[in-house]
């Protein structure tokens, strides 16, 4: 009888320890439901196309970006914590067109990895001069009918990826979608306001092709992609020259830029420093262009209030 009960009483013992070893092994699990720890992890090069990303895949991915808000994003160097960063991502987004070139080392260290070019589709504006003539500007998402593209784009990678959210990314892209268009129209109604001797843009880089040629603006600038040219000396008369000739009030520069060369444009001309611009990266969250709806919206208001003194 006593053998009985010993024996009974190793039984319980055993099932404890076990109960016990599970509820540790549970609270060192990630939070959340099974499906969570099942995400598909997507990686993208930059914040903006990260926060594109995020509004199609929603719930059912963790979108991670390489850069940070703030960051410049054509001469970006991936760090060691980048590589490790990458090497959890299921899939990879890179927005093409020569912007990421620096994205080689963390190619060859995510052999496995899928990487997809978001601007696939899009109309192509080319640089007309400097170095880069003949390139593609990258800065296609400035556009929100060329934005269109990158999220059918990042819609169709990740059904491909998950044909089990299928309709769930589906039901997001359109819904984004519709909200882009909505900009689209807010910006066009917004920038139509510019009186006809005043809808030249005037910025640091030649990043808003795109944005001009939907809005019927003319672009100029002091330097057509990458920052470490700042601008010739030809190229900085000849801004100042337009700016005096045709009597531009305001100037603006990027939020990734010094606007040093800009000032020396402000002071030959009279002209305002307009607004900082939001073109390569988000703001951090608490600032004016946290989303990529955000960012664009932010454009046009600043602009109308540099050119018009209006807000």
């Amino acid at each position: 009888m006593n053998f009985m009960k010993k024996t009974i009483l190793i039984i319980i013992a055993v099932l404890a320890g076990l109960i016990l070893i599970n509820s540790l092994l549970t609270d060192r699990a990630p939070k959340g439901s099974e499906n969570e720890t099942d995400k598909l992890v997507v990686l993208s090069t930059f914040t903006i196309i990260s926060d594109m990303v995020s509004e199609v895949g929603g719930d059912r991915i963790e979108a991670i970006s390489l850069t940070k808000p703030g960051a410049e994003i054509h001469a970006y160097q991936p760090t060691p914590n980048d590589l490790i960063q990458a090497s959890k991502a299921n899939i990879m987004f890179e927005n093409g067109m020569n912007l990421e070139l620096w994205t080689e080392k963390l190619r060859a260290s995510i052999p496995d990895v899928p990487i997809f070019t978001v601007s696939d589709g899009v109309e192509i504006n080319y640089i007309t001069e400097d170095i880069y003539e003949g390139k593609p500007n990258p800065h296609a998402w400035m556009s929100p009918q060329q934005g269109l593209i990158y999220v059918e784009n990042i819609r169709r990678e990740l059904t491909a990826a998950d044909p089990s959210n299928a309709q769930y990314f589906a039901a997001n892209a359109a819904t984004y979608s519709e909200r882009i268009k909505a900009v689209d129209t807010r910006l066009a109604k917004a920038l139509s306001v510019l009186p006809a001797n005043n809808r030249v843009l005037v910025t640091c880089e030649g990043a808003f092709s795109y944005l001009t040629n939907d809005y019927g603006l003319e672009e100029l600038y002091l330097w057509a992609i990458n920052s470490e040219s700042q601008g010739s000396p030809q190229k900085i008369a000849h801004v100042i020259e337009e700016v005096k000739a045709k009597q531009i009030p305001a100037v603006f520069c990027e939020s990734t830029v010094e606007p040093k060369v800009q000032r020396e444009v402000v002071e030959a001309t009279g002209a305002t420093l307009g607004g900082v611009l939001y073109v390569d990266s988000l703001s951090t969250i608490d600032g004016p262009a946290s989303t990529y709806i955000d960012l664009l919206e932010h454009t046009a208001n600043t602009i109308i209030t540099g050119l018009t003194g209006n807000q």
